[in-house]
Order: structure tokens, then C-alpha cells, then sequence
């Protein structure tokens, strides 16, 4: 359903991943079942519609992890713009 979408991950956040060993499923993971809320599926899942400086990205909260992206829907791509813990991913 969700296979013909692009990932883009940016240099800070694969840096994050690989630094944490965290698995290279972790950011698909949550990346398809944001796209599932938005296609208004019952999910569970902490997505949040930031503002300010990063307006027009979204927050994904998984435990002290977050992940900061934005949404291309007519060109279907995700750009992971940041990977980091909860304190310093706002930056």
C-alpha cells in the first residue's frame, strides 16, 4: 500500500542511528504507520503537526526518540530531517 513511497534520511540521522545501533527497519517502521493515520487508519501512534521554525514537519514520539519529518504527498517522498532524544532533537 505504502511501498511506492522514498524515504530520504538525512546525514544527522543516520549518524544517530548508526551511533545508538539501532535497527535500519526503526525509521520505516514508524514512518508507515504515519502514513496509515494520515490514510485515517486506527493506529497507535504519537504524531504531532510541529510550528515555529520547523512548521510544515512533523514530530514522531517513540519512547525518549524522536523523529522529525515532513510529508510530500503528491510526490510521495519522506524526508527524515532528524533522528535524536527528546531534549536535543529541537535544535
Amino acid at each position: 500500500m505504502f511501498t511506492d513511497w522514498k524515504i530520504r534520511v538525512s546525514k544527522q540521522a543516520n549518524h544517530f542511528l548508526d551511533v545508538q545501533n539501532i535497527e535500519d527497519d526503526f525509521i520505516g517502521k514508524y514512518i508507515g504507520l504515519a502514513l496509515r493515520k494520515f490514510d485515517r487508519q486506527d493506529v497507535n501512534i504519537k504524531i504531532k503537526k510541529l510550528s515555529g521554525e520547523w512548521e510544515g514537519f512533523y514530530r514522531i514520539r517513540s519512547g525518549k526518540i524522536r523523529i522529525i519529518c515532513s510529508f510530500d504527498f503528491h510526490g510521495k517522498i519522506v524526508s527524515v530531517e532528524e533522528v535524536d532524544f527528546r531534549g536535543n532533537s529541537y535544535k
